[in-house]
């Protein structure tokens, strides 16, 4: 999702006649084809040139794994420039392979923070942003936290939301999923829940709470509830779940956003979705004392809720009564980050400034 516009810009460069050339690497920490493979077919993105394939594992795992065989490859074919987008476990590795062997590193979506060390995404970013030589940002709140952490302005360069790019090219596309009309779900008469977090769900009777609070929240509705890898470990030890909690598995680009578009609002623990249902208009209830994109909170449709989950009833209460924020698109946020990074590339790696 945050590498197709970029590649899309690349190439429209290179048929322009411009002097540059990519190679996409998959590192294979997301091996689920629901969580990797049709993004990639429904996305247009290519098929890349080299996949790692390092599978599942604990982080440190995949870490020692990714570092140590996208070294091997740098050692083999070394490249002008690593570009790492995002914080997941991959963004940071490859990072501290390519720094560790003098190939310069870019990062898009840098400079966000959540402030909460507990996050592995929390550490991702920090550790890339240290060795980060240029940031690519999303907001400005990003811009003022790479300032303060001693980052000179001429390294940060504020383009957008690559994320916000594929959803604005894609929004004609969203597909309704396969069992929209198995599980009778009509435009505005669902919620869509999200939740990963190892705070929220690793440990069944938290988890257990929180899913009755959902689901007694919503006033009976039903509830779509893509359930994450990780997540699905612990809900097989739960046993009997709300009946209008309903568990689908986790659905690819093009159906998981036409839910997310169409519901009457979404309650989750992740980030992401938080921009697209700002830029979509949809209310979004974050379960979470944090978050690393705040201007989803003071422009967008996402409120933080917090941790304990009565605090759900209440936020929904004013949703169901038609009391939510409306919220805006935060600045730049307009499907053109992608063409704005490779033009800071392209004249970087021209001008032999990195």
């Amino acid at each position: 999702m945050k590498i197709a516009p970029i590649i899309r810009a690349m190439e429209a460069r290179m048929a322009a006649g411009a002097p540059l050339a990519y190679r996409l690497v998959h590192t294979g920490q997301h091996y689920d084809s629901k969580m990797s493979g049709d993004f990639f077919t429904q996305l247009g993105i290519p098929k890349p040139h080299c996949n790692l394939e390092v599978g599942s594992g604990s982080q440190a795992e995949q870490t020692g794994l990714i570092m140590s065989r996208y070294e091997a490859l740098l050692l083999e074919s070394r490249s002008a420039l690593c570009l790492v987008v995002g914080d997941v476990t991959s963004t940071m590795a490859c990072a501290i392979a390519a720094q560790k062997l003098c190939v310069p590193v870019a990062h898009v979506e840098a400079g966000i923070r959540s402030g909460d060390w507990s996050m592995p995404e929390e550490i991702n970013r920090m550790v890339t942003d240290s060795i980060t030589n240029l940031f690519f940002t999303t907001s400005e709140v990003a811009n003022q936290n790479l300032r303060r952490s001693g980052v000179s302005e001429d390294r940060i360069h504020f383009v957008g939301n690559t994320m916000i790019d594929t959803l604005l090219a894609n929004q004609h596309r969203f597909t309704k999923p396969r069992f929209w009309s198995d599980l009778g779900l009509e435009s505005g008469d669902y919620f869509v829940t999200t939740l990963h977090r190892p705070a929220n769900v690793d440990r069944g009777g938290t988890f257990a709470e929180l899913l009755r609070a959902i689901a007694e929240a919503v006033r009976g509705m039903k509830v779509v509830f893509p359930v994450h890898p990780r997540t699905a470990k612990t809900i097989r030890d739960l046993g009997a779940l709300p009946p209008n909690l309903l568990l689908v598995d986790p659905q690819p680009y093009l159906e998981f956003n036409f839910l997310v578009k169409h519901s009457k609002g979404v309650i989750t623990d992740s980030g992401g979705i938080t921009e697209e249902t700002t830029v979509m208009g949809v209310p979004c209830m974050t379960l979470r004392t944090t978050t690393e994109r705040p201007e989803t909170v003071t422009l967008g449709t996402n409120e933080l809720l917090g941790v304990d989950p009565r605090a759900l009833q209440p936020a929904v209460e004013r949703l169901l009564a038609g009391q939510w924020k409306r919220g805006s698109i935060p600045p730049l946020w307009d499907g053109h980050a992608g063409e704005r990074i490779v033009k800071v590339l392209e004249c970087r790696l021209l001008e032999g400034i990195l």
